[in-house]
C-alpha cells in the first residue's frame, strides 16, 4: 500500500485559489484525489492553471460564502452529487484582522471568528452529517495558526505582519473545535486533526514586516511546506493520527 496515494479520493479545499490553499489542492491533485477549490474570488482561473500544471488531476470549482449556512450546505451537497463522495475535508478559508486590542472593531472581531471558525463548524458539521459518517470514513484537516496558541503579534516593527486578537481568538477556535470533533467523530471512522503555520510567504503576507528572530529556521514558510503536513494528514499513513495540532512554523512554536 502506497501510504500517501489519495487515488480515488474527492477533496474540498476552502481558501483554495490562491497562496497556501492553492498549494495544498496541487499538492492533493498530484496524490491523486480529484480537488474541488472553494473561494470567493479566482477559483475558475486556479482551476484552468492547475489542469496545466497537474496533467490528469481532476479539479472543479465552487464559489461560496463560508460565512452563509445554506451555502455551505449545498457545496458539500454539491459535491457529493458530482463525485459520489467526500472523503477529505481541508478548512483553509480565512481572514485576518491585524487592528490591536485598542482599535479593533466589533466588525472585525465578527468578521474572523465567523468566517475562520464558524465556516470551519458549518463544513465540518456539512461533510460528517450524513456523508462522512454514512461512508464510515473521512479526513478533515483545518488549518489553524500558531498565534491560535501562542497569541500574538508575531511581527516586529511596525506591525504590518502582526495578528490581531480576532485573528488569534479565531484559530484559538479552530484548535479547541479540531480536537472536540476527533472526540466525537473517531468512531465514525473519521480523523480530524489541524496544521498550524507560523509565517507563510504569501501575497497576502508579502508587504508584512515579521520579526523572525523568534524562530529557530530564520526565514517564512513557503504554501508548499504547509501543503506537505497536509498532505500526510490526509493519506492512509495518518490514519491512526487524530485530534492533533501540527505546527509547520520554522521552530517558533519551542518557545
Amino acid at each position: 500500500m502506497d501510504v500517501f496515494s489519495l487515488t480515488g479520493q474527492v477533496a474540498l479545499v476552502t481558501g483554495g485559489a490562491r497562496g497556501i490553499g492553492r498549494a495544498i489542492a496541487t499538492l492533493l491533485a498530484t496524490q491523486g484525489a480529484n480537488v474541488v477549490i472553494v473561494d470567493y474570488a479566482d477559483a475558475r482561473e486556479t482551476v484552468a492553471q492547475l489542469e496545466h500544471e497537474v496533467p490528469g488531476g481532476t479539479f472543479a470549482c465552487q464559489y461560496v460564502d463560508v460565512r452563509d449556512p445554506e451555502q455551505v450546505r449545498r457545496s458539500v451537497r454539491d459535491v457529493v452529487d458530482s463525485f459520489g463522495q467526500l472523503t477529505i475535508l481541508v478548512n483553509n478559508a480565512g481572514t485576518a484582522s491585524r487592528s490591536s486590542l485598542d482599535s479593533i472593531t466589533e466588525d472585525e472581531w465578527d468578521r474572523d471568528i465567523d468566517t475562520n471558525t464558524r465556516g470551519a463548524f458549518r463544513y465540518i458539521q456539512a461533510a460528517v452529517y450524513p456523508y462522512m459518517r454514512d461512508q464510515g470514513t473521512g479526513r478533515i484537516i483545518n488549518v489553524s495558526s500558531i498565534s491560535g496558541f501562542m497569541g500574538g503579534p508575531l511581527s516586529g516593527g511596525s506591525g504590518i505582519g502582526r495578528s490581531g486578537p480576532s485573528y488569534a481568538a479565531s484559530k484559538g477556535g479552530i484548535i479547541a473545535l479540531t480536537k472536540w470533533v476527533a472526540k466525537e467523530v473517531g468512531e465514525l471512522g473519521i480523523t480530524c486533526n489541524s496544521v498550524a503555520p507560523g509565517p507563510v510567504a504569501t501575497e497576502m503576507t508579502r508587504s508584512a514586516n515579521y520579526a523572525l528572530d523568534h524562530q529557530v529556521i530564520k526565514r517564512m514558510g513557503k504554501p508548499e511546506e504547509i501543503a506537505a503536513a497536509v498532505g500526510y494528514l490526509a493519506s492512509p499513513g495518518a490514519a491512526y493520527v487524530t485530534g492533533q495540532v501540527l505546527s509547520v512554523c520554522g521552530g517558533a512554536a519551542i518557545g
